[in-house]
């Protein structure tokens, strides 16, 4: 089969080829076998792991998080326990989010709906703003 380059590489993953340079810098793509001209030679597995790492990207893991649960899903290094836990612990944290977007657009809502839209002097959305950073806003 004849290796992929980069372009090809990033095309078949869905993502950019700039993501893929990033990602061997910070070695969480392993580094590929080179042509006799220096060019990158990419194989299948590279595409396996860069749509996996794009995956866990999505679903908002974290470099570290993502760079565990590759080292896990070796076949000697298979643990669901583990894995497991890295993803329970990123649920926490997504469903922390959540609560505190929650508690945003409650805030928000409630001093849009008390702001009329008129040219007035005093707006509920600039006084709410004004009062979370301790000093009064003045435009």
């Amino acid at each position: 089969m004849r290796p992929f380059t980069i372009g090809r590489l990033a095309a078949a993953a869905g993502v950019n080829l700039e993501t893929v340079r990033y990602y061997e810098r910070i070695e969480l793509m392993p580094p590929p076998a080179r042509t006799a001209s220096g060019r990158r030679a990419y194989e299948e597995g590279h595409i396996r792991r860069l749509a996996f790492i794009r995956r866990a990207r999505e679903l908002g893991f974290g470099i570290e998080q993502i760079r565990a649960l590759l080292a896990l899903a070796e076949p000697s290094r298979a643990s669901c326990a583990e894995v497991r836990e890295i993803a329970r612990t990123h649920l926490d944290d997504v469903r922390a989010k959540l609560a505190d977007l929650a508690r945003l657009e409650s805030i928000l809502a409630e001093t849009v709906s008390r702001c009329s839209g008129d040219p007035a002097p005093s707006c509920p959305v600039l006084d709410m703003l004004a009062a979370r950073s301790g000093r009064k806003q003045t435009v």
